[in-house]
């Protein structure tokens, strides 16, 4: 027990404190304090020491955050988490890798205990712009690595590279066709050289990923679990889970909602329905909204309406190294009636849109609806991403009530994005700063866990830094936002899009208690630094759902990783650098790369495509 916090007779003894920290509340009444008491889940007191001494009964908590910074916690308004959390434990996570070299030899190590039948599959969350090496593997290396076992590779929604014992698995050879939007690269011999492309659609590539083996019930829930943890590493104590392709209702949802009703969620989540069949997505949607409405559930898990698709035929698709894809024309009469029963029903919604083209084909169909007086009508909707949306649709959006969740896609895709599109659009991609002033609601988040990383530092450094992981600038300081507005964005603006703007998203009483303790400042430490920070201590709902540092011991208790020969049970998920040792950092790149670019010499030396030894008599560095 800390000194001056004695343990006092009271009925309204708090079940929880935590003191002696640097509070940012992100309440506008009181922005800082020292102290917060938790009963219930719920905050009631925040002050300071002395404030929260009277709550302090024999069987609270205290904990001692020493003098650290305690925010609230994070909310990630666009994260793919119940698709992400059921195949978690089998994907082994180049999020954080700093050199190809890297990932290459976890790769092999991994191939080398996945049992028969299993793949090794590398799922998102990195781009070959973090790699020292600034590139992908090739086939080669990934027969190298597993000349057995099935190895499939995603980059970004760009493409696919599957080593030779993965093309056999999912069944592709000479005679089979390329899918629609996409391509399968063949060789000379007509056969699958082992890359794959997004031509635009991303189809093929998650079509095959789907030809892989999946978990059993029971792993699942401990893949879920883990996944959640690894979410609450980074502060993180929300979700709006986006729905996604391959993510059937209610199916695929049976995960979450039994470890809802088994109290072992350490996540809220708020999810979205995404209709899966073309052709089929009004009788989904008509299905949906005559049995349910969103806020069913409780604070843990909670329908939140219908999306990112409502039709297939209005998705753009986001690949960066494709041309922007032209939209069927017509699909507007179908996803005119896709809106207007879910605003009859009183669903809000969201729209996968990236490109303005998509934007202002669908503000028409809604100002169409807005002459018959539904919208604004009071139910909440969004446009996802909007990289490229224009000021005048951002009026629009405006004028109808929408609000706009934005993610740090470019933090990865921001050099295919800065080529194809030139600097001018790049500076704009999205234009956050618009959108603010326009008074709209701006939410932010990841889109993990198929292109960028779920940490959420990583989006907060890409708001405030406007450069990608490499450090590229690619968004100008009259496109970024201060660290205080990128916080609001990832804490009480994804609460707005939820409707629970008045329980969270600020640690004031009456507030959920949730709330991280964090490892640096995010308000003072160098602004390189900021992707490096993590959560000690990360409270939900009143619960320690994750503790590490002077905490360990403190949380949870999870089962283990579940099968043992999981990725996860031998790197864990994120690979975390040390904060503050840039230069350290940087020269062990450096280093690691001319290694990784001698053994790629000693390669083509091999094979006679270069000399030996390099011809240095015409360097002038060379000559006497």
């Amino acid at each position: 027990m800390p000194v001056g916090l004695v343990p006092q007779a009271t009925d309204d003894a708090a079940d929880l404190v935590v003191r002696n920290a640097k509070v940012h509340t992100g309440d506008r009444g009181r922005p800082r304090a020292g102290a917060i008491a938790v009963r219930d889940g719920v905050i009631t007191v925040v002050g300071d020491d002395h404030d929260v001494a009277p709550h302090v009964g024999a069987a609270t908590r205290v904990v001692d955050a020493l003098g650290r910074r305690v925010v609230p916690g994070l909310n990630d308004a666009h994260l793919h988490v119940i698709r992400g959390g059921l195949n978690y434990v089998l994907e082994l996570r180049w999020d954080g890798v700093p050199t190809l070299r890297e990932g290459l030899r976890m790769l092999r190590e991994q191939a080398a205990r996945t049992p028969k039948g299993q793949w090794v599959r590398v799922v998102g969350g990195w781009s070959a712009e973090q790699f020292a090496e600034r590139r992908l593997p090739t086939v080669a290396e990934l027969n190298a690595a597993a000349p057995d076992t099935p190895v499939f590779v995603l980059h970004l929604y760009q493409s696919a590279v599957l080593n030779r014992a993965a093309l056999k698995a999912a069944g592709y050879g000479r005679d089979t066709p390329d899918p629609r939007g996409g391509q399968i690269v063949r060789g000379r011999d007509g056969e699958p050289t082992g890359m794959l492309l997004a031509a635009p659609s991303a189809l093929v590539l998650y079509s095959t990923l789907a030809k892989a083996p999946v978990l059993a019930d029971a792993d699942r829930k401990t893949s879920t679990r883990h996944f959640l943890r690894e979410l609450n590493r980074f502060g993180l104590t929300s979700a709006i889970d986006a729905a996604g392709g391959f993510q059937s209702f209610p199916e695929n949802y049976a995960t979450v909602v039994e470890l809802a009703e088994a109290g072992q969620l350490s996540l809220r989540i708020a999810y979205h329905l995404f209709p899966q069949t073309a052709g089929q997505e009004l009788a989904d949607l008509t299905r949906w909204t005559e049995s349910a409405r969103p806020g069913d559930g409780d604070a843990w898990l909670r329908l939140n309406g219908a999306g990112e698709n409502l039709t297939w035929a209005a998705a753009d698709f986001e690949n960066f190294a494709q041309p922007r894809p032209e939209l069927a024309s017509g699909y507007e009469t179908e996803f005119e009636k896709a809106v207007r029963l879910l605003l009859e029903h009183g669903w809000g919604f969201r729209l996968h849109a990236t490109y303005d083209e998509t934007i202002r084909r669908d503000l028409a169909v809604f100002e169409k609806l807005a002459a018959e007086g539904l919208f604004p009508g009071g139910n909440r909707w969004l446009f996802d991403h909007a990289e490229t949306v224009s000021p005048a649709s951002l009026d629009r959006i405006a004028a109808l009530g929408g609000a706009v969740s934005v993610q740090n896609r470019l933090s990865f895709q921001g050099e295919a994005f800065l080529r194809r599109y030139g600097p001018g659009a790049a500076a704009d991609a999205p234009p956050v700063r618009a959108m603010l002033e326009r008074g709209l609601t701006v939410a932010a988040g990841t889109d993990a866990t198929r292109v960028s990383t779920y940490n959420p530092w990583v989006a907060l450094h890409w708001l405030v830094s406007g450069r990608n992981v490499a450090g590229l600038p690619l968004r100008p300081p009259a496109n970024r936002v201060d660290r205080t507005t990128a916080l609001e964005m990832f804490t009480r603006a994804g609460a707005a899009l939820t409707g629970e703007e008045e329980v969270k998203g600020v640690l004031r009483p009456g507030c959920y208690a949730d709330l991280a303790v964090l490892s640096e400042d995010y308000f003072t430490v160098p602004e390189p630094d900021i992707p490096h920070i993590e959560s000690l201590l990360t409270i939900t709902g009143g619960r320690i759902v994750y503790a590490t540092a002077e905490y360990e011991g403190l949380d949870e208790e999870l089962p283990p990783v579940s099968p043992g020969w999981s990725p996860v049970a031998h790197y864990g998920g994120y690979q975390a650098s040390r904060p503050g040792a840039a230069g350290a950092r940087q020269a062990q790149l450096l280093g690691e790369a001319v290694t990784a670019s001698e053994e790629h010499r000693a390669w083509r030396v091999t094979r006679g495509l270069v000399a030996d030894a390099p011809d240095i008599s015409s360097d002038p560095c060379f000559v006497l």
